[in-house]
């Protein structure tokens, strides 16, 4: 890997332009990931922000689920913004297993308690179960802010993220928090006031980053350089 390591961005869904920019002004090379063979060429990858379960089904469309889970354990850098973050949590809360059955199988599964299922309802539950690839040993939960209305931003104190003493401007979009970090698990920003106060929005375990918010939005790209930085010293 040279000074300017190349660093996909998964390009299934999402924000995928502003992550390209926020990359290849931090100092790396931006590219688009989409296959196998793309994934198997960079030097670390950006999940973006967008909708969680709709990520989570077309990794497994595209047979890209499997591959990414064996290279995150053989240690690549990525980072995870917002949706990204869900799909790194090794444990997500309010994940979408039950609220996407319809009234019929939802009455079946209430009726039985999920317990003695026959195989065919099993599999209807099973195929409506959000996955995620993992890698960090937090449970975040989805949708923590509340709804589209009730997107937000702030100025958040976030030393961790080597932000320096200037706050980054954190923009959370149905945005997750985490609610349990474990003991390996990083602990770099929290939410700084207002009901939320206290919240877990960023991480770190070895190599893997996220964060609940959308630093690729406004043009600060503090938090890109820095997984920039996580990559060259994973090399």
């Amino acid at each position: 890997m040279t000074s300017r390591p190349t660093i996909g961005v998964l390009a299934l869904q999402g924000d995928v332009g502003e992550h390209l920019a926020a990359l290849e002004a931090g100092g790396a090379r931006g590219v688009t990931v989409r296959r196998r063979s793309e994934l198997g060429a960079v030097d670390g990858l950006v999940l973006p922000g967008g909708e969680s379960t709709t990520m989570d089904k077309l990794l497994r469309a595209f047979d890209l689920a499997a591959p990414l889970r064996a290279l995150i354990r053989q240690g690549l850098p990525v980072y995870g913004s917002c949706a990204g973050m869900i799909l790194l949590a090794d444990r997500v809360l309010d994940a979408t297993d039950q609220r996407t059955l319809d009234a019929t199988d939802q009455r079946t599964v209430d009726a039985t308690d999920q317990r003695t299922l026959d195989a065919t309802d099993q599999r209807t539950v099973d195929a409506t179960d959000q996955r995620t690839v993992g890698g960090i040993d937090m449970t975040v939960r989805r949708n923590a802010f509340g709804r589209q209305v009730d997107s937000f931003e702030e100025d958040l104190a976030a030393p961790g993220l080597a932000a320096g003493d200037a706050p980054l401007r954190a923009v959370y979009i149905r945005a997750p928090w985490v609610e349990e970090a474990g003991p390996d698990v990083a602990v770099l920003a929290r939410v700084g006031s207002g009901p939320a106060a206290g919240k877990i929005v960023a991480v770190r375990q070895d190599v893997l980053l996220a964060t609940a918010f959308h630093p690729e939005i406004g043009g600060d790209v503090r938090v890109h350089a820095h997984f920039i930085d996580i990559v060259r010293g994973a090399a």
